[in-house]
């Protein structure tokens, strides 16, 4: 693994490089990339919400803590508004739930938890655009607020080039339950992405990000080639205006279901985390 050394107040550490190597290409384009987002994009759900139901099977959950999470989630998704109150609100809750685990141990039950809960739930035609770019040389990174740890899981799963992720602190191998920097969400995806491109010599005119959401429409904007994917109305909307690329991988009643804001904000990283699993028996019933 080849891993960036960053610094603590650059705009990359909300998404910290975990560039992986994939399979050689005969004809590299080192400047060209794709980036996808990873909720609903590439995945069906919430990824945090997948890891966090896989926590909560392995007993590392109280039900305070549910009742917490839960209670968070539900206040963003009746409010649905991000202003600067809710993402302070977002940031202090954001990675409580991994708070006193070893990185080791998160590392390894993301591995665990993704063969169990995720690997199925991947979207086949939204990985079929990632190795189409992979096999035209290009490199493939997830773009996420997802932890950065997870979301290297997923890429690593995937065969894909590396991952950008929220950072959480962590003092002598253990996670502290805080942030390093900001959520990687909304504008700082773009942050991101930029100091990635300025590092990797990217051309970004050359580069294609893929998401389903409104709230990326500064990392959308800021590539060559944005594609709207499974995307909600205001993504829609401003895709059709602005002649983007859509495709829906959904379908009846499963638009429904993944339609649903479970990580459409900041408060998803908050209260996302266990949401799904406190509202199960709501969807199953739907």
């Amino acid at each position: 693994m080849r891993r960036l050394l960053l610094r603590r107040n650059s705009p990359e550490v909300a998404g910290e490089v975990a560039a992986e190597t994939t399979e050689a290409v005969a004809t590299p384009d080192p400047t060209s990339a794709a980036f996808f987002d990873v909720d609903n994009t590439m995945m069906r759900g919430a990824s945090i919400y997948h890891f966090a139901r896989g926590l909560a099977a392995r007993g590392l959950f109280t039900t305070r803590d549910l009742a917490k999470f839960a209670i968070g989630h539900a206040w963003f998704r009746i409010r649905g508004s991000e202003n600067a109150d809710h993402i302070a609100k977002a940031k202090e809750m954001a990675l409580a739930f991994v708070a006193g685990l070893k990185v080791e141990d998160v590392v390894r039950l993301g591995e665990e938890i993704y063969d169990e809960e995720m690997a199925d739930r991947i979207w086949p035609q939204s990985l079929a655009l990632a190795r189409m770019h992979l096999a035209a040389g290009r490199r493939v990174w997830l773009v996420t607020a997802t932890p950065v740890e997870l979301a290297r899981v997923i890429a690593q799963r995937l065969g894909l080039t590396g991952a950008l992720g929220t950072v959480a602190e962590t003092e002598n191998g253990v996670y502290t339950g805080r942030l390093v920097g900001d959520l990687l969400h909304g504008p700082a995806k773009a942050d991101a992405i930029r100091e990635l491109a300025r590092r990797e010599g990217l051309d970004l005119s050359r580069c294609w990000a893929y998401s389903d959401s409104a709230n990326d429409l500064p990392m959308l904007s800021l590539v060559g080639h944005p594609h709207a994917i499974n995307p909600d109305s205001e993504l829609r909307e401003h895709a059709a205006e602005h002649g983007w690329e859509i495709s829906d991988f959904r379908t009846g009643r499963k638009i429904t279901l993944i339609g649903l804001p479970i990580a459409a904000t900041a408060g998803a990283i908050a209260g996302g985390i266990a949401a799904g699993i406190a509202l199960r028996r709501h969807y199953r019933a739907a």
